[in-house]
């Protein structure tokens, strides 16, 4: 047997109970709960937390208790220092702990978040997932790398992945889960952009079959010998090449982001689909302005796209059809006009999104700060791109 060493304290620990530090616990709660005494540990001795220091009922911890408390405090500084959000619930679904990185993720604190349901952070449209997750948590399953939306205390969402685990006691009944959310918005965005990007990929690589197509035809109009139509052909392609350099020209080699003017950059995209000598099919006309920066790469994606469909649906495919492109000052901004004449009716395109919309939306509004209007007449499309000057020379 165990006793205390004060002699106003008969109650004696049984030493089965006491070994290993989880019983020993258990029965001091109990103890406590009976008797109303509270204990606490001080220089390594189990004391009662009602005595002054040196006067208290105590039991010497065994030194595995030292360990185990040094390793108590290591697990409490990591989960402290870490950039996930850590917290428990119990089994209500009541937030019992709440580290450093919930603060900064959901903006709640600890003495805000403790004691509340973990429904503080769930979106109204996502709360069916809190009962799925409990049902999981009471057969003891782990649920890892749940990708879901949760809400921050401001009422602003954020993309987080999470991995939740039960808490077992003693006895190794589910008492609550364990949750570790990590913001996973930059993860997010960068699978868009791969996905955008390979999208960006299939889109050209069907265009190049589909240009090459047009090119020769464009060529042969005109050519009056095989020969002549190989040389035709042979110019219009490395045309198109150096076209689609400017487009891929984001940060790579010597061309990357070279300044150069909006007249030059709009001659340089059309030259592939432009018929040599007089009259030329396509017009660039108004004002010149410079163009450096990212302004280059965003300018000749939207520009050879504008081309490009000209080529495969517009004027362009039509053998008396023309282009006109107008820039203009107006006010702070530069205005683009794109305008096409003499092809087949234009029509506004039924469905979703396409790869078009996409690129305009990114290019124009993100990107650019700007506007684009198209305008469906039976004549033929006219664009209208609007751009901040101050966008175009970064």
């Amino acid at each position: 047997m165990i006793s205390f060493l004060s002699s106003q304290s008969p109650e004696t620990l049984d030493a089965k109970a006491c070994k290993g530090r989880r019983p020993l616990i258990d029965h001091l709660v109990g103890l406590a709960s009976r008797t109303g005494v509270s204990f606490a540990f001080e220089d390594g001795a189990l004391k009662r937390a009602d005595r002054s220091p040196g006067k208290g009922t105590s039991i010497r911890a065994p030194r595995a208790r030292g360990r185990e408390n040094l390793a108590t405090h290591h697990y409490r500084a990591i989960v402290e220092s870490s950039d996930d959000a850590i917290l428990s619930k119990d089994l209500d679904g009541l937030i019992l702990s709440w580290n450093r990185g919930a603060e900064r993720l959901f903006g709640f604190t600890s003495e805000e978040a403790v004691g509340r349901p973990v429904t503080i952070i769930i979106p109204p449209d996502r709360l069916d997932e809190e009962p799925t997750i409990l049902e999981k948590i009471h057969r003891g399953e782990r649920i890892e790398h749940f990708e879901t939306v949760r809400q921050r205390k401001n009422g602003s969402l954020v993309d987080i992945s999470l991995t939740i685990s039960p808490i077992r006691n003693s006895r190794g009944k589910i008492v609550g889960a364990s949750k570790i959310a990590r913001d996973i918005t930059e993860l997010k965005k960068a699978r868009e952009r791969q996905r955008l990007l390979l999208g960006e990929m299939s889109h050209r690589v069907k265009n190049l079959f589909a240009l090459s197509g047009s090119i020769v035809s464009l060529s042969a109009r005109s050519a009056k010998s095989p020969h002549e139509l190989a040389e035709s052909t042979r110019a219009r392609l490395f045309a198109l090449a150096r076209a689609h350099a400017l487009t891929f020209a984001d940060g790579f080699g010597d061309a990357a982001h070279q300044p150069t003017t909006l007249q030059s950059l709009v001659r340089t995209i059309v030259a592939p689909f432009d018929e040599p000598g007089e009259p030329r099919r396509i017009a660039v006309l108004g004002i010149d302005a410079g163009v450096s920066g990212p302004a280059v790469t965003s300018l000749a994606l939207l520009l050879h796209e504008f081309a490009t469909n000209a080529a495969k649906y517009g004027a362009l495919s039509a053998d008396a059809g023309s282009v006109k492109v107008v820039i203009a000052e107006e006010g702070d901004s530069i205005v683009v006009n794109w305008t096409e004449r003499g092809g087949p009716p234009a029509a506004a395109p039924n469905g979703g999104l396409g790869f078009g919309d996409v690129l305009s939306r990114i290019a124009v509004y993100d990107q650019l700060g700007g506007e684009i209007v198209r305008d469906w007449r039976p004549e033929g499309l006219v664009i209208r791109l609007s751009v901040p000057r101050s966008r175009l020379e970064v």
